[in-house]
């Protein structure tokens, strides 16, 4: 099931492109670019001053294809070279990793005013390891009562959840399948993801099982919120690639055929595409899936702070501090009350206010800046229960350095 923005309780946004970029950039390749003829003498030449040299850009190697692949397709091989450099490359891609993208069916029961009854929904899954594992998104399987993966061989299996993370809208399911049906596929690195980059989606949209489609990366670092949820989610990536509702918790891949992120929402007042799609990252995809796992949730660390109010300038201040916390324990001062008592003939009263000029501002975390309430949340989140992080604060006008021990 893709859920739309509209549907997670995000901003909603409308927009159609139109564009002939893919029959332009056909073209350009079918007509080479002729350098104009140069009109500097070779006695002005001498004279002018030569820009710096540049190093010549080597491009990525292209994929080629496996024994296993053209002894199943012996034709493969001719057409392939029949093919645009980048046309044999995208072909490729799709060739190593469809395999490792299922197509995931759930049943739910829903109850509207007066009967109760089977709802069936789907979304996109990618094959995680030869162990069984299928990562999808939260959103694909919550409250489901059964949940079917299909392979690319068609063969379906009875999928068990093995633990979510509403707050990356990431799961777990496990399925009992043989090791030579499952083709986990390659984790690249999200931290090196530049705008403009090309990238590929593999997907189940309206159950239409590996659909293919091909885009850029419009945007890195984007947050979409979840109100339902009271949280957001960080550093997604944003795509113009083609996915709709059943492309949830499908491939998103880069040129050298290596996942990169796991697509999770579109932008849409309709539901359908309209060219501003949402993919979580595959480095947090990393971090996130050892611990559903292994403990079936997502062991977060507390730091004791319960809320943060953010500066203008920078910086977060301690707001509201957990008594006998770990950040109480290690010195950091939360806001200080005022209490201010009337007491006149027959009349006493006492009111209670706080100072924002008393409470800690903390600056930053182990030596990273903290921005925000939600970027001070994601640096704790980033450490584990029982690591110990330095809090830089400024109190009184001098700053310290506090070291605080997680729980």
């Amino acid at each position: 099931m893709m859920k739309t923005i509209n549907r997670m309780g995000f901003c909603t946004i409308t927009l159609l492109l139109v564009s002939m970029m893919g029959y332009q950039h056909a073209v350009a390749q079918t007509v080479p670019r002729m350098r104009p003829p140069s009109t500097v003498s070779q006695g002005d030449a001498a004279n002018t001053p030569h820009p710096p040299s540049l190093t010549p850009l080597v491009p990525a190697p292209l994929m080629n294809p496996t024994p296993e692949q053209l002894a199943a397709n012996p034709a493969l091989a001719t057409k392939l070279n029949a093919l645009f450099p980048e046309e044999r490359n995208s072909v490729l891609v799709y060739e190593h990793c469809n395999r490792g993208v299922v197509n995931i069916n759930t049943q739910s029961r829903r109850r509207d005013l007066i009967f109760e009854y089977t709802a069936e929904d789907g979304g996109s899954g990618v094959v995680f390891d030869k162990q069984g594992h299928i990562l999808t998104n939260f959103h694909v399987i919550e409250n489901t009562r059964e949940i079917t993966v299909t392979l690319f061989n068609g063969t379906s299996y009875k999928a068990v959840p093995v633990g979510g993370d509403p707050v990356t809208d990431l799961a777990v399911l496990k399925i009992d399948a043989p090791e030579a049906e499952l083709f986990p596929l390659t984790f690249g690195d999200s931290n090196t993801l530049l705008v403009g980059e090309r990238i590929y989606a593999i997907g189940n949209p309206f159950g239409l099982e590996r659909t293919y489609t091909a885009g850029i990366i419009s945007s890195l670092n984007r947050t979409i919120g979840n109100q339902q949820r009271g949280r957001a989610i960080k550093q997604v990536i944003q795509i113009d690639a083609a996915i709709n509702p059943g492309s949830s918790g499908g491939a998103l891949l880069n040129t050298a055929g290596q996942l990169i992120g796991i697509n999770t929402a579109i932008a849409s007042q309709s539901g359908d595409n309209a060219g501003v799609g949402f993919a979580i990252p595959v480095n947090t995809v990393a971090r996130v899936v050892p611990m559903l796992i292994k403990d079936g949730k997502v062991v977060r660390p507390d730091i004791g702070i319960f809320r943060v109010s953010t500066r203008e300038q920078g910086g977060v201040y301690v707001v509201l501090l957990e008594q006998d916390g770990p950040a109480a324990k290690a010195g950091v001062i939360g806001p200080m009350p005022i209490v201010e008592r009337v007491q006149r003939p027959g009349l006493y009263r006492e009111s209670r206010t706080i100072s924002n000029a008393d409470p800690d501002l903390i600056t930053a975390i182990n030596g990273h800046t903290v921005v925000s309430g939600e970027d001070f949340i994601g640096q704790v989140e980033e450490n584990h229960p029982g690591d110990t992080i330095t809090l830089t604060i400024i109190r009184g006008g001098k700053e310290l350095k506090i070291p605080v021990t997680l729980k």
